[in-house]
């Protein structure tokens, strides 16, 4: 599991932006703001391809149910959810963005805490 998240310089002011706003909960509040703070920031074309972000398909295995799942995480202005593109900002994403393959992350959503695993991670 890597230690840090990697995130490009506009996907960590995004989040930070999004906490600003409060539209996440206290406990998830917490957990990205020590997130960014160990965060590694890189430009776009630096990013590995096995980080979960912007414009990439993810397959995420729910050990919590244990089901997995395809995601698209697209720019918030390009959501679709009929044809499964979700918010970059949407709480599967806020949860594993930054995150890459193998990486094992517990996560308080609203039903709660979730462990969720990264299976794939694919540019699309």
């Amino acid at each position: 599991m890597s230690e840090n998240v990697i995130l490009t310089t506009g996907i960590y002011d995004m989040i930070k932006d999004h906490i600003r706003r409060k539209k996440v909960s206290k406990q998830e509040e917490a957990l990205l703001l020590l997130e960014l703070k160990n965060a590694k920031q890189v430009l776009r074309r630096d990013l590995p391809n096995n980080v979960v972000t912007v414009n990439r398909r993810v397959k995420i295995k729910d050990h919590t149910d244990n089901k997995e799942k395809e995601y698209m995480f697209v720019a918030t202005t390009k959501t679709n959810n009929k044809k499964g593109k979700l918010s970059i900002l949407c709480d599967v994403a806020v949860a594993t963005i930054g995150r890459q393959v193998g990486d094992i992350i517990h996560w308080p959503f609203k039903d709660g805490e979730r462990k969720l695993e990264i299976l794939m991670v694919e540019t699309i």
